[in-house]
């Protein structure tokens, strides 16, 4: 890839997980938080979130495949491999005890999933404004719609769309996610031009209501293991009928869970950009320590 498309070295390492070379970055020190984002994300979008817990956690992201800088996976995402790939994720980087997992949007269910599959592994677990579906019920067989998914992602890509509009199509979802100002990241144009990532962001779509209907399958006989969890909404102010029921599953979530319920504001979807503080807050909340280690308020 040419340097107009990279523009500074790429940071973290690659780590083949699962057969896949995933990009991963760690850093800071203490106990170990994983942060997992939403559908179609990258490492990049946790830059805030980890530069404030760093002082205090062993912060590791990661891309999921197909995602950020990862290769792509042979089979399309399901919820089970995704809350295995965390444990062998952190395996392969030497971590072996209890983890802290942050999960965002969709990753909520893989965080979820991971806490219910890996109760040993599971030392806390935070939802950011995640992902709630009542009652997942797939219509189409799973093989049909990511078939149809593949051909799709294949002929956006012959068309040459994620190339010509891929960068500006997420620039566009993360200003509707926000109620701040937040400049491009300089990675962003070298991921999302690629037929990678768009084929990822299409699968990711498309599989959401089967990996809904797996967590919904997983929780009766896979119950929580008793640590701390807190569910986190992000919440804009506003006071349409649309947005106090988005506020209300989420704190029924929380109850379902056995957990803390909480609100970032002014935030929308994309929490970690619009309080970055928020997110670092509650991570550390989770073990008692939010009260101790410092993590300043904006002004």
């Amino acid at each position: 890839m040419s340097r107009t498309l990279r523009p500074l070295p790429a940071p973290g390492r690659f780590l083949r997980v699962d057969g896949v070379p995933l990009h991963v970055l760690t850093e800071g020190r203490g106990p170990v938080c994983v942060l997992s984002g939403g559908l179609g994300m990258a490492w990049f979008d946790w830059d805030a979130v980890a530069a404030l817990l760093a002082p205090h956690r062993t912060v590791v992201r990661f891309d999921r495949p197909g995602l950020g800088l990862s290769a792509p996976a042979p089979e399309p995402p399901t919820l089970a491999a995704e809350a295995d790939r965390i444990v062998h994720l952190l395996d392969a980087l030497g971590h072996f005890g209890p983890a802290t997992v942050v999960g965002h949007s969709l990753a909520g269910f893989h965080a979820e999933a991971f806490a219910r599959r890996h109760p040993d592994r599971c030392a806390g677990l935070l939802l950011v404004d995640a992902s709630i579906e009542d009652n997942p019920r797939p219509r189409l067989p799973r093989a049909l719609r990511t078939a149809w998914a593949g051909g799709v992602a294949g002929a956006l890509s012959a068309a040459g769309l994620p190339r010509a509009l891929g960068p500006a199509a997420r620039r566009l979802i993360g200003r509707a996610s926000t109620v701040g100002t937040h400049p491009p990241h300089p990675w962003e144009r070298a991921g999302y031009r690629t037929s990678r990532v768009a084929r990822a962001c299409v699968l990711e779509n498309t599989t959401y209501p089967y990996q809904a209907a797996e967590l919904a399958a997983l929780r009766p006989d896979h119950p929580l293991p008793a640590v701390p969890v807190t569910v986190l909404a992000a919440y804009d102010g506003s006071e349409t009928a649309g947005r106090l029921r988005w506020l209300e599953r989420q704190r029924g979530l929380a109850a379902e869970l056995g957990g803390r319920f909480a609100v970032a504001a002014p935030a929308g979807h994309l929490v970690m950009a619009d309080v970055p503080e928020s997110v670092a807050r509650a991570v550390l909340d989770l073990s008692g320590t939010g009260h101790d280690a410092t993590v300043a308020d904006r002004p």
